[in-house]
């Protein structure tokens, strides 16, 4: 009797530890799914306003919930978003990439459904009114490798009064002068911040960039960073890696 009893002891024991850890797994879970969830950025595209090394928080209760809202990424059928709401101009989303929804992706909103978006001569046009740059000194744009090439930045203030700081790292890049696009109902125009070194909605899926974003895939909007150390410590002895946390950066709001 006693040996029985035992047994079941040791068995509500495992069965209860069972229960609690499956009760946390579930809570991350669902926070992760329903409420916010962190990703780390890892390449150059959204400077000055993200860096390298940046980690963030995307709220998910903005736009809504859909399939691209969950933690992990499984395949469902496309049956729209829950409470879903179209982002604001100028709000920063993380997204699943049309190319690989594996993949998250982090850009600046600049077209709604309906606008018109064009780059002439490197500044933004959206439904044929020019958003305004205003010059505010220089700084350093970091590509993936690590290197650094001196940009001017602008802060830009978008139709409707948004404003950011952008980078330009050349006076005619590639992506400066583009065809006016009218953007599609169910569909966003993102940019990236560093306009010379973004992969965006000025790039067709299938050379590498967003190309037209489907409001579907969107994850959530970049609220803040909670926090961001230096890459390029990696390089450094292991005794001074402490020094490559941006303190200055910990818990500040995306803008």
């Amino acid at each position: 009797m006693s040996t029985k009893l035992l047994s079941t002891g040791r068995n509500w024991t495992w069965t209860g530890q069972i229960a609690q850890f499956t009760a946390i797994v579930a809570c991350v879970f669902i926070a992760k799914g329903a409420i916010a969830e962190p990703f780390y950025v890892p390449s150059g595209s959204m400077e000055p306003t993200l860096l390298i090394g940046d980690a963030l928080v995307a709220s998910k209760f903005p736009y809504g919930y859909g399939a691209a809202s969950l933690p992990i990424q499984i395949t469902l059928p496309e049956t729209g978003r829950l409470f879903g709401d179209t982002p604001k101009r100028g709000d920063v989303v993380v997204f699943r990439w049309p190319g690989d929804r594996s993949q998250a992706w982090v850009k600046r909103v600049v077209g709604l459904p309906g606008d018109r978006v064009q780059m002439r001569a490197g500044q933004l046009f959206i439904n044929n009114h020019a958003a305004s740059l205003t010059y505010d000194g220089a700084g350093d744009a970091e590509d993936d490798r690590g290197n650094t090439e001196r940009a001017n930045r602008y802060i830009e203030t978008l139709p409707g009064g948004v404003e950011h700081a952008i980078f330009k790292i050349r006076d005619n890049g590639r992506l400066d002068n583009t065809p006016e696009v009218t953007v599609p109902p169910g569909m966003l125009f993102v940019l990236g911040d560093n306009r010379d070194n973004s992969a965006d909605s000025r790039v067709a899926v299938r050379d590498g960039g967003v190309g037209l974003l489907p409001i579907d895939n969107l994850i959530g909007r970049a609220d803040a960073v909670v926090g961001s150390w230096d890459m390029g410590m990696r390089n450094q002895p292991v005794y001074t890696w402490l020094g490559g946390l941006r303190m200055d950066r910990f818990f500040t709001s995306v803008r």
